[in-house]
């Protein structure tokens, strides 16, 4: 008799266990489950947030055909099809040390200045950037570029590389301001000849 009353309790022990242990698992089944729906949520919320807003923004697109084919305008000195890129309320910050934004006549001078004194002029990015307001951080289908300027010194033949930052803003697909920003002074002084 005790045999068989050892034997029931040691059944429902065992199936007690048993239940505890499904229990378990389905708990954790359903932690599991939830920590990865969280997890999927919380991914796709990085990706939407993550994919580019430039390619939300219309104007980026167009603005950075733009950039680029002005960049490669310059190379080539075809100073015509980059005047024509140009917004006639231009204003343009020289990479000159305090010198002030000018027009557009004056950047088309500056541009001039460069396809006389160098040869075989090309820009190669490191990468395009879309840029943002600066008051309010937000994509406004601005254009940022750092790169490598490369080619020769007319007058000594010398090689050049040139390390630079452009910023391009726009007007009805017109590149209305921006910059450039490189060691001007630097650069110019690397073709005097020493004495």
């Amino acid at each position: 008799m005790l045999k068989e009353s050892n034997l029931c309790i040691y059944n429902l022990k065992t199936k007690l266990i048993a239940y505890i242990y499904i229990l378990n698992i389905k708990y954790k089944n359903k932690i599991m489950k939830s920590l990865f729906k969280l997890s999927i949520i919380t991914l796709l919320f990085f990706v939407i947030s993550c994919t580019s807003e430039k390619e939300n923004n219309p104007k980026y697109s167009a603005n950075l055909e733009v950039a680029k084919s002005f960049m490669a305008a310059h190379g080539t000195e075809d100073i015509g099809a980059q005047t024509a890129m140009i917004h006639d309320d231009l204003l343009w910050q020289p990479p000159i040390y305090g010198a002030k934004q000018y027009g557009k006549s004056e950047h088309i001078e500056a541009l001039k200045m460069y396809q006389t004194l160098f040869d075989n002029i090309l820009y190669t990015p490191d990468n395009w950037l879309p840029g943002v307001l600066a008051e309010t951080g937000e994509l406004d289908g601005s254009v940022r570029t750092y790169g490598t300027w490369t080619g020769t010194h007319v007058e000594t033949g010398k090689p050049f590389s040139l390390h630079s930052y452009h910023t391009f803003d726009f007007i009805d697909g017109k590149i209305a301001a921006g910059g450039d920003y490189f060691d001007f002074g630097g650069f110019f002084t690397s073709f005097e000849e020493v004495e």
